[in-house]
């Protein structure tokens, strides 16, 4: 009986021992975990978690602005402010050519010709400054979405999202973030194609100086 009682009495005490050593094992790592301080994410992976990455290029900075020393996450958000800004203009501008080479009833209706110098062609042709400064209005609005100069240059707060100016009058905008988020992405690749085309248009006309439509 007494070897049999020696045996219980060290299994009893070592599982004892062990059980107390895993109930203070978490507590140890919970310790250490609140000692790691976790670096906020860098502007690459900033820009690499914003909508608009799609196959088969994936994500696409051949000249690593989101990359380049110096950057900061104000940065990458004004360049891709800039970008749907870009894009959106270029998405009306390439509609603008297609339907006003051919439909084109303002100042008599006498002005047909290529729509890279239709303009020209106009009597707002010599109120050039007054034209371009009443289209600057709108620009003026979104300075608010900048950071102050001391603090970035051209550079957009965090707070602010891309590209939105509460100008919804549609209701297009979904109330899912993954459906929205693919909206997003869907605006962004129609204005880069738009970007490209309008590049190729005004570049075909300025070569052949005739209409393209």
């Amino acid at each position: 009986m007494l070897p049999l009682t020696i045996m219980l009495a060290i299994n009893v005490a070592a599982s004892s021992a062990f059980s107390g050593l895993a109930m203070r094992a978490p507590m140890n790592i919970v310790m250490q975990a609140k000692d790691v301080v976790v670096p906020p994410p860098t502007p690459l992976e900033i820009m690499k978690a914003m909508p608009g990455i799609t196959d088969p290029l994936g994500f696409f900075d051949p000249l690593g602005y989101a990359s380049a020393e110096g950057v900061t996450e104000g940065k990458v958000r004004f360049y891709r402010e800039a970008e749907l800004k870009h894009g959106r203009v270029a998405m009306l501008a390439s509609l603008g050519f297609l339907v006003g080479e051919q439909f084109h009833p303002l100042f008599g209706g006498n002005i047909n010709v290529p729509s890279y110098i239709a303009f020209q062609e106009t009597p707002l042709q010599a109120f050039f400054f007054p034209v371009v400064c009443s289209l600057a209005i709108f620009e003026v609005f979104s300075v608010f979405s900048f950071m102050n100069p001391k603090d970035g240059m051209w550079a957009i707060k965090s707070d602010h999202k891309a590209g939105d100016f509460g100008f919804d009058p549609l209701g297009l905008k979904p109330a899912s973030p993954a459906e929205f988020a693919e909206m997003q992405t869907k605006e962004l690749n129609n204005g880069r194609l738009a970007m490209l085309a309008m590049a190729g248009m005004v570049g075909q006309e300025l070569a052949t100086g005739a209409k393209l439509f």
